[in-house]
């Protein structure tokens, strides 16, 4: 990136929004605040931010409610800020593509760490899988590396998170084979999330809702039992 990377903090919490917004800023972060779902929405609208700290507990909107609606229309990654007792909310928010989570109360520095893991993915899958312009096309499908972009047959854009977009074109990239879930971890620089229960199989089940006319009935990404995934169709480079 050509400049500090722009974070937007988003807790109604302010002993926890300012004290985190100030620390990450002292380590070289460009940090805005927001202290609800519709100041967030504001600003994402004006903004270009590059990662969103979400907490999910939050009066009115909640941020399992957010963190939907900033999948559904961008590929901004979201870490997910949880009490220790919301362990369904924390999976929820995995499902509707999260990149991670951290349980309060955290270490500031251990979510720093985190940031930049989650960043690094997020400029490495755009700095190899986007040397040129190129695609894969797929059924109805064209996964387009220079825009990172998923389109259907009409052109249409659908928005993926990295973690679903470095899925999908590690599965384009190896069509017609079985992969196993600690292959699909490292063909899609996945391996931090190797910590999160069942990741790849949530990653999984976001691109079928995606790809699939029926996802309890895949026809492009399959279940191998006891072996992993395969993506059941050809593919050809464009």
């Amino acid at each position: 990136m050509s400049q500090e990377p722009h974070i937007l903090v988003v807790d109604d919490e302010r002993d926890v929004r300012d004290p985190l917004a100030q620390f990450l800023g002292k380590n070289g972060l460009r940090v805005s605040r927001a202290q609800d779902a519709a100041e967030a929405r504001a600003i994402l609208a004006v903004h270009g931010i590059d990662l969103v700290l979400l907490d999910i507990m939050m009066p009115g909107e909640d941020g399992l409610t957010l963190a939907g609606f900033i999948r559904a229309t961008s590929a901004i990654p979201v870490i997910l800020l949880t009490a220790k007792a919301e362990e369904m909310d924390r999976i929820i928010g995995l499902e509707v593509g999260a990149d991670d989570y951290v349980t309060k109360p955290f270490s500031p520095r251990e979510l720093l760490a985190r940031i930049k893991a989650v960043l690094r993915r997020s400029s490495a899958s755009t700095a190899i899988h986007s040397p040129q312009a190129e695609g894969y096309a797929f059924g109805p499908w064209v996964l387009r590396t220079q825009d990172r972009e998923l389109v259907d047959a009409e052109g249409v854009s659908v928005p993926l998170s990295t973690g679903e977009y470095n899925l999908l074109f590690a599965f384009v990239t190896h069509p017609r084979r079985v992969l196993t879930r600690d292959q699909l971890l490292d063909l899609s620089q996945g391996r931090e999330l190797a910590a999160f229960d069942r990741s790849i199989d949530n990653h999984v089940s976001r691109l079928r809702r995606k790809i699939e006319e029926d996802s309890s009935d895949p026809k492009f990404i399959k279940t191998v039992w006891g072996g992993g995934y395969m993506l059941a169709a050809d593919v050809r480079k464009i």
